[in-house]
């Protein structure tokens, strides 16, 4: 997604697009997924200025404009990524903390067996799965 894309879209919602906003887009955009001290210090090789707080505040905001989503890929801060990308399921491991993107589908029956029997709609823009990546599992294969 480009600043002019970006552009259009705040203003379309009577939004400008500030610095400090395009700052944390174009972090969000080239981390991938990013926590707002990753987000802090990528913008921060640009304009030394900017703060945690202000990071935190314009994630929120663009959150809400449905510009970035988030997902909590482990006990700390949430991580964030741009929303105009598919929606997917985050695989973390435990051992080397890489995060694979895997298609939503795969979660299909289990998201319908929990539909069936509770009522219940997830939310899989949230989800993470912990395990071992197949790079760390096979370091213990004999």
């Amino acid at each position: 997604m480009s600043g002019i894309d970006w552009q259009t879209d705040l203003r379309a919602r009577g939004y400008r697009l500030t610095p400090q906003r395009q700052l944390v887009l174009q972090a969000v955009d080239v981390l991938g997924h990013a926590t707002p001290d990753d987000v802090l210090t990528e913008v921060r090789r640009t304009a030394t200025g900017v703060n945690i707080s202000t990071v935190y505040r314009t994630l929120d905001l663009l959150e809400e404009l449905g510009l970035v989503s988030h997902a909590h890929l482990g006990h700390g801060a949430p991580t964030y990524h741009l929303a105009d990308r598919h929606q997917h399921l985050h695989l973390v491991c435990r051992d080397c903390d890489r995060i694979t993107e895997t298609e939503v589908e795969l979660a299909s029956p289990l998201v319908e067996s929990l539909r069936a029997a509770h009522g219940f709609e997830t939310d899989m823009k949230h989800f993470a799965i912990f395990g071992r990546c197949a790079d760390c599992s096979s370091k213990d294969a004999p």
